[in-house]
């Protein structure tokens, strides 16, 4: 299952992109991608969203009233860099393009109104080659690990950040204690 989140602040906009993802296949050759889709018109509600949800692919309007697409993919790409990053919009701005291209590296950039099969057909490339990426980080980490490079716990630790982000951050109190509650820990520690 692949777990796309769209973000749109046109709630039309969201309604033809969720009804497209659920109705048409998206597969790449003989790779067939099941699509599990969240839809956000906010920014910010999205980005609380990827503090606690993994997702494959972010698919981000340019233009919106609280932040711009590539800050939002900008930010997105921090939290969770193994994703996908696309940009759809009405607007044909190069600057833009140019921006989202080297400050966020994005995979895609679709203009409104888009094309559904291209649409599609971009969302599963994305997934494809998203596969690729991480299957030969998977593997250069056994080289590394089969040449002592890292050891084993840095591998499965490495492993289990991918999955869930921050599972392996520890926060420490002053007297060497687990500090289970971040805002308890004083300034210098977070």
């Amino acid at each position: 299952m692949s777990r796309i989140l769209i973000l749109d602040d046109e709630p039309h906009i969201l309604q033809s992109l969720r009804r497209l993802l659920r109705a048409a296949p998206c597969n790449h050759g003989r790779q067939v991608f099941d699509l599990e889709v969240e839809a956000f018109n906010s920014a910010r509600a999205a980005l609380d969203r990827i503090e606690h949800a993994q997702f494959d692919l972010f698919l981000s309007d340019y233009r919106m009233p609280e932040m711009d697409g590539v800050s939002f993919l900008k930010a997105a790409k921090a939290s969770q860099p193994d994703a996908c990053r696309l940009i759809l919009s009405g607007y044909a701005d190069l600057n833009a393009l140019l921006r989202a291209v080297n400050e966020v590296g994005i995979d895609r950039f679709i203009a409104k109104p888009w094309h559904d099969f291209e649409l599609i057909s971009a969302i599963a490339q994305s997934l494809a080659h998203r596969e690729l990426l991480l299957e030969n980080t998977r593997l250069a980490n056994l080289m590394r690990l089969d040449c002592g490079d890292i050891s084993a716990s840095d591998l499965e630790a490495s492993m289990l950040e991918s999955v869930e982000p921050g599972i392996t951050k520890v926060n420490w109190g002053a007297d060497g204690s687990v500090v289970l509650d971040p805002d308890l820990l004083e300034p210098d520690q977070r």
